[in-house]
């Protein structure tokens, strides 16, 4: 029982910085126009680099403290459906 409680807070010590990192999560909603979205994340501290609006979707590229993320959010009602964290290269 000790080695799986171990386990379970290693994982949890090894998540909490990308935890950290994201101000957000699946299912969150960041709006659907784009000025609304930009100032949503800039107001959280992330650089907005791209807002692309295709295929019923709204994908938005944003920098954070070294670390590159992708959203990807319904374009019907602005929830996020999709997070990808990227650390950039120095």
């Amino acid at each position: 029982m000790t080695t799986i409680k171990t386990l379970a807070l290693i994982t949890a010590m090894l998540a909490a910085p990308a935890i950290a990192m994201a101000n957000f999560n699946i299912g969150d909603t960041l709006g659907t126009e784009e000025a609304a979205i930009r100032a949503m994340l800039e107001e959280q501290g992330y650089q907005v680099q791209e807002i692309e609006f295709e295929d019923d979707e709204i994908e938005v590229e944003v920098l954070k403290d070294g670390v590159e993320t992708e959203l990807v959010l319904n374009q019907a009602d602005g929830s996020v459906v999709e997070i990808e964290m990227e650390k950039e290269d120095d």
